[in-house]
Order: C-alpha cells, then structure tokens, then sequence
C-alpha cells in the first residue's frame, strides 16, 4: 500500500489536507476523503483537497474538495486561501495573482506578501446569485431566512441564538427545499456591526469557519439592510472580511491561512 506526502493547513479553524496531484496521484478521492478526514482513526479534518494544473488556459491551477463525508464541494472560499499560501511559499509559482480553477468558475486569488510569506488572501468569489432552481426550490416549510449561492448552496437565518447550529443544522441540510442538500449559517448582528456566525456545512457538519458562508451572510446582511456592502464575519475559528463591491457586484473574501503539518498516510 503506497504511503501519499500531504500538508494539513487550516484557514480560520476550517482545516483540510491537501495534496499535490501534479506529482502524487489520487484514484479514488472520495473513499480517501473519508478515511483520512475521520479526526479519531485518520489524520482528521473537513476534508480533502487536491491541487493541480488547470486543464483550460483561463487559470494557472485548479482544486477539487471533498468534504469529510466523500461528497465533492464546488468550492471552498478558506481552501481556496490555503492553495494561494501553498503554491506560493512552496515554490510552485511566484505570482501574487493566481487564477485558480473551481467547479464553480475560475477565482482569482490576491496574496498579500511580507519578507516571503503570504500574510493573507483575497479571493474574487465572482457575483452571488439569489434563485437557483437547481439548490433551491422553495422557501415552504422554512424559518424567515435568505437563500445564496455563491457557486455552492447557503442559507442564512439571522438569529440571536446562533448555537441552535448544533440542533438544527443538520436537519435544514436536508430539507426537500434544497436538491442538493445546503449550509446552513446562524448569523446575528452584533451592536459593534461585526456579524456572529456559525455554521453547518453541507457533508462537513459543524465548522470552524465557512468562507462561502461567510460570503453569503455578508451579501445577506447587505440585502436585508441588516448591514452594509463591507463586514467583518466572525466565525469559530476566526474572523473573515467580506466586501460586496457595487462596482462589479462581484463578493471578495480576505483572510489568513496556515500551515498546520505536513506528513505521510497511506491510501
């Protein structure tokens, strides 16, 4: 049985393993997924991320994710982050833009450097969308909260009782009004204007920190008037800020990520 290098990294608590499929292969990831990302008998984590070249001309590099159950995500704002630090520190690109290729379109990654290390990242999330018949079918049978999609299903409930995540959440994942099942966000507006969150990712469970989720309950803060197009959201793990620009209507996500180890585990 063949023994696969990876690197455990984190972004705000939101931590995956990710290997280099440019140099190691992975034939069955979803099956991977599940066995390295059980935290009692694997290494532990939300999930499996692969990082490879980019098989169109539009991105340097693409990434797949599968969350701990072996479902494939679309897309993953703090993974995304993570792949910006990785490429960049471990030498496989000097760029500060990077073109990352997703199941939800190409992001493009902004790495804010200091004496060569990648301080943070702003990640493009391109523009929300507020009807998708395709992960959301109807509101019938729900609390009052705000369908969005920022290529990956989100339903944010603003609520002062954010922890009712851990009841709930794994109900809401699966009710018959999302086709492909959905995130969950808890979200309340707090008196400094900074947003509490939690959440519950879909074939993750709880989470340290969603950027996604993070992203969608700034675009739904905005458009409630509960907020402005610029918050702070504060999740598990840490704190993400989002910007709703008015300009191109595009969603940008800033934050850290980090190195947590790296280490070798068979397949």
């Amino acid at each position: 049985m063949s023994k696969i290098p990876f690197t455990k990294m984190h972004g705000c608590g939101n931590d995956y393993i990710y290997v280099n499929t440019m140099r190691y292969d992975i034939p069955h990831p979803a099956d991977v997924a599940k066995k390295w990302s059980n935290r009692h008998k694997g290494i532990g984590s939300d999930g499996l991320v692969l990082i490879d070249r980019s098989s169109v001309p539009e991105a340097d590099f693409s990434m797949r994710i599968f969350n701990a159950d072996g479902s494939e995500a679309m897309m993953c704002g703090n993974a995304s982050r993570c792949i910006g630090k990785y490429l960049y520190e471990r030498g496989l690109t000097d760029k500060t833009e990077i073109r990352l290729l997703t199941l939800s379109g190409v992001k493009t990654l902004s790495l804010h450097i200091e004496d060569n290390k990648v301080t943070s990242v702003s990640v493009d999330m391109l523009e929300p969308v507020f009807e998708d018949e395709n992960q959301f079918v109807s509101n019938r049978g729900l609390d009052k909260g705000v369908f969005v999609s920022m290529g990956n299903p989100h339903y944010v409930i603003f609520t002062d009782d954010v922890d009712q995540v851990s009841e709930t959440g794994s109900v809401l994942e699966q009710h018959p009004a999302f086709p492909q099942r959905c995130n969950i966000e808890f979200a309340c507006i707090m008196e400094d204007g900074n947003i509490r969150t939690r959440v519950w990712e879909r074939g993750s469970g709880i989470t340290q920190a969603c950027g996604t989720g993070a992203c969608a309950t700034a675009v739904a803060a905005a458009q409630t008037g509960k907020a402005g197009r610029k918050s702070n959201i504060i999740m598990d793990g840490g704190t993400l800020t989002i910007e709703w620009r008015a300009s191109d209507n595009h969603v940008y996500m800033t934050g850290p990520a980090a190195f947590v180890f790296d280490g070798e585990a068979e397949l």
